[in-house]
């Protein structure tokens, strides 16, 4: 079977559901982000978002997936992805890590980004640019007649220079009508024969890179992922259509910052 039989080519009617659909997991997430401060509980950011979801009459696409029990994906510190929210409380000076998704009229819309709470340390505030900054530097491939192997290795070529280290276990998906679809999305340029991208493919690219070393384990509740070194870990994601021109962001949403914004010098 081919790449293109496997990959879902979207029609304009499915598109717009998922314009919708990334939208709303994008306001979701901003709004969450913003009342990550210090006092606030994991599972208090669960909540909220279960509320925000409520009010734009979506669901979870993660709740229930596989078991997991949490609305959203709540990772702090040196967890990497898939933390459930509960009675932790925020500290000045944790970063955490948000993955909202949701689905809107039979479509998944799917997106993350990882804030400071409080004052952080410079290093950590480069571990967050460098690794949103990946994002960006992968959404410049997601083009039609780009080979998807060379938007996987973006991430990579711009993070291993900087210093920090890309978790390889864990990787991006396609999206849609199933949160999880073709093609996978990692972080590193794969091995092999690479699907040529196509208008239509709807690809969720997310970012996990660790500050210390690339190893992770996961935790005794089955779901949480933390760095083999407990350093810190930070995780970014966009859902993205590939059009006849230019990346179309469909959970697109304010940036956590520029690089001169945090102090640091500009790429």
């Amino acid at each position: 079977m081919s790449f293109r039989q496997r990959i879902p080519i979207k029609t304009a009617k499915e598109i717009e559901r998922m314009r919708v659909a990334g939208s709303i997991a994008a306001k979701i997430l901003h709004e969450v982000a913003m009342a990550a401060k210090p006092g606030v509980t994991t599972g208090d950011l669960d909540a909220l978002s279960r509320e925000l979801m409520r009010q734009h009459d979506c669901k979870s696409a993660f709740l229930g997936y596989r078991g997991y029990t949490g609305n959203m994906c709540i990772s702090v510190n040196e967890e990497v992805v898939h933390g459930i929210g509960g009675p932790r409380r925020l500290l000045p000076g944790d970063i955490i890590s948000l993955d909202v998704g949701v689905v809107k009229s039979g479509f998944i819309g799917d997106n993350a980004t990882t804030v400071a709470v409080g004052d952080i340390p410079l290093e950590t505030k480069r571990l967050l640019a460098v690794t949103e900054q990946s994002l960006y530097e992968a959404i410049k491939f997601a083009r039609a007649g780009t080979k998807l192997a060379d938007l996987c290795g973006a991430v990579e070529e711009f993070v291993k220079p900087r210093g920090f280290t890309i978790v390889r276990e864990f990787v991006g998906h396609g999206v849609g009508r199933r949160l999880h679809e073709e093609p996978q999305v990692p972080n590193y340029r794969p091995q092999g024969k690479s699907p040529t991208l196509m208008p239509g493919m709807t690809l969720a690219i997310e970012p996990m890179v660790n500050a210390g070393v690339a190893g992770v384990r996961i935790l005794d509740d089955g779901w949480t992922v933390i760095t083999e070194d407990r350093k810190p870990s930070a995780h970014f994601e966009h859902t993205v259509l590939i059009t006849a021109g230019e990346p179309e962001i469909l959970t697109d949403r304010p940036r956590l910052a520029e690089p001169e914004m945090l102090g640091l010098p500009a790429w």
